[in-house]
């Protein structure tokens, strides 16, 4: 072959492959939807690919942009995307044609990731028995039976923080609040004590940080998944599953074992797992494997200890900001401790207005889950808008950029409780405070995860000032390679016990 017939080969292939990357991009143009300009091969993700923006940030960009549009179109490389502004079409997605959005999209690979089939991710014909057998664990009756395991948790926080306060060492109060929150799932979930708390660090622990690793390994991992699925599983076969896989998957089916075979009946996570694996008809024609069984334990574990420990740190961190508002925190903590005579009771942290303004406002301002995302399961028309997309549309909610709409919430950036305080939240859109999610793909431990977030906070800001120092990071600038909204350093703050 020629030097010219190699020139003429390689312009061939450039041509195809231009072709081919930006054949789909007159989709929106055609529907009228308005958007950027895609870029060959990227699409619209460009800095979100390289690792230099969150997809939480880039919607949040796009929604400023285009804020008077109902929708907004973009493409992910060359994959159609659809982002929803208007509160009444989110409405309509999340809640009043559920069925025809109810798939999230995510990427399930049950060869290559075993964990991945979780209840967050699963296609709507596995989810919905699975959530139907699961929501009975988090339930209000179910959750008051856990919480004197969680105050037990608090408890060893609390001492274990006298420890910290009396070296006077800053402390990095996210990993501080992720040992509380893996040890109240330990406990809750699995009846076991991961001792978080000591010096030794977990297995458990190691594995729950290498699932939320944003390194270079985990990120070249997650990409080619996304892009190349096919080729994902195949490279999957010669090199290692994701860190922990196994150690969870035989943890968790030795601890079925060992309750079975030992006749121990304990009301927690783990035995729901042994009713539904004693009773796969229940889930009507799923095959239950022991993978998809345990890797609802998975996210259980993960989702558990990740979000509430990051809103714990994040709402210290507010705190130690505003001090006038810890003031008031730890004045509404001391009065309700000794209303009580020192104990604590589910009545109790329901009943705490100012608390709850702290961990709202927390979450209006940090959602953990920046994005939430949809796929359409069939043809779908918005009536009021005459427009149509086809089956296998994603669809992405524009969450963070919602909760920082200074039309919707004035001064975003500032940390204001009153947001959430009297009749504030009921003069704006339910759909315009989308922490949890809505509708019946909502949080299923939406729950569990306020309960144990508002416990570790009582049990910390009750004896501990909590103060900015030397090392903290400010302002806070958030991961852009993190899935759930998570800050690129340490939450490093001074913590001082109060002498009474």
């Amino acid at each position: 072959m020629t030097g010219i017939e190699i020139f003429c080969a390689i312009i061939v292939v450039l041509f195809l492959l231009y072709y081919y990357s930006t054949s789909t991009y007159n989709f929106w143009k055609k529907r009228g939807v308005p958007g950027p300009e895609p870029i060959p091969l990227f699409g619209n993700i460009i800095r979100v690919m390289f690792s230099q923006q969150s997809v939480g940030e880039y919607l949040h960009e796009m929604y400023q942009k285009y804020k008077s549009e109902p929708l907004v179109g973009v493409f992910l490389r060359r994959q159609p995307l659809l982002i929803i502004n208007d509160p009444e079409l989110i409405k309509t997605v999340i809640i009043r044609d559920f069925a025809k959005f109810a798939n999230r999209g995510i990427t399930v690979n049950e060869e290559a990731e075993p964990l991945s089939q979780h209840l967050f991710a699963l296609e709507p014909e596995r989810w919905r028995p699975l959530r139907t057998r699961l929501s009975p664990v988090f339930t209000s009756g179910r959750l008051k039976e856990m919480f004197s395991m969680i105050i037990d948790c608090a408890n060893t926080l609390e001492n274990h923080l006298e420890t910290v306060a009396a070296k006077g060492d800053p402390v990095d109060c996210r990993e501080l609040a992720a040992r509380f929150t893996t040890d109240v799932i330990g406990s809750c979930a699995f009846g076991i004590n991961m001792n978080c708390m000591s010096d030794k660090e977990s297995e458990f622990r190691k594995v729950g940080k290498a699932f939320f690793s944003t390194s270079v390994t985990q990120i070249l991992r997650i990409r080619i998944r996304d892009i190349a699925p096919k080729l994902y599983t195949l490279i999957s076969r010669i090199i290692p599953r994701p860190y922990g896989t196994d150690f969870f998957i035989d943890n968790v089916l030795n601890m079925i074992e060992y309750r079975k075979k030992n006749n121990i009946v304990r009301n927690d996570f783990i035995k729901t797992l042994m009713d539904i694996r004693e009773h796969p008809e229940k889930l009507g024609d799923i095959d239950l494997t022991d993978s998809l069984l345990v890797a609802q334990a998975f996210v259980f574990f993960a989702a558990g200890f990740e979000t509430s420990s990051t809103t714990i740190s994040n709402a210290l961190f507010e705190l130690a900001l505003n001090q006038d508002i810890q003031d008031k925190l730890r004045k509404e903590v001391n009065e309700h401790y000794e209303i009580n005579n020192g104990e604590w009771h589910y009545e109790n942290i329901k009943a705490m207005p100012i608390l709850d303004a702290v961990f709202k406002e927390t979450l209006r301002k940090y959602p953990a889950l920046p994005i939430l995302n949809r796929k359409s399961v069939d043809d779908y028309t918005f009536e009021d808008l005459k427009f149509s997309i086809p089956k296998n549309i994603a669809l992405f909610i524009p969450v963070y950029g919602i909760h920082h709409d200074p039309d919707i919430y004035p001064n975003p950036e500032v940390f204001d409780i009153t947001r959430f305080m009297g009749d504030a939240e009921s003069k704006r859109h339910p759909m315009h405070y989308l922490p949890f999610g809505d509708g019946p793909r909502n949080c299923i431990g939406a729950r569990f995860a306020i309960f144990q977030t508002k416990i570790g906070l009582v049990k910390i800001i009750r004896k501990y000032k909590i103060d900015i120092c030397e090392r903290t990071v400010i302002p806070y600038v958030i991961n852009p390679r993190a899935f759930l909204l998570a800050p690129n350093h340490p939450i490093t703050l001074k913590v001082t016990k109060i002498e009474n």
